[in-house]
């Protein structure tokens, strides 16, 4: 079986592998963003807060992502998100 045969069979597998892929990003100002975390619940809230007192509030972001096809988001109603840390670094 190939690679695009287990993908078309298995999309929360796809899914997962299309969330890893992101990394990085640039806003409309031009700020290079980094993904640090994907998911939600509790383990977020503790991720986002180690991050904010880390990195300053001005410098994190989160973003909801669909959770169409997470089984677990969808039963429950809870949301997915991307937490986001502003790249800081001079280059």
């Amino acid at each position: 079986m190939t690679n695009e045969a287990v993908d078309q069979e298995n999309p929360l597998q796809q899914r997962m592998a299309e969330a890893e892929t992101i990394r990085e990003k640039v806003d409309e100002d031009g700020t290079r963003w980094t993904k640090v975390y994907f998911g939600g619940g509790a383990h977020l809230k503790n991720w986002l807060s180690q991050f904010i007192e880390l990195k300053g509030e001005e410098n994190v972001k989160m973003e909801e992502v669909d959770s169409t096809g997470f089984q677990c988001y969808e039963e429950s109603g809870e949301k997915m998100y991307r937490v986001w840390v502003r790249d800081t670094n001079m280059k």
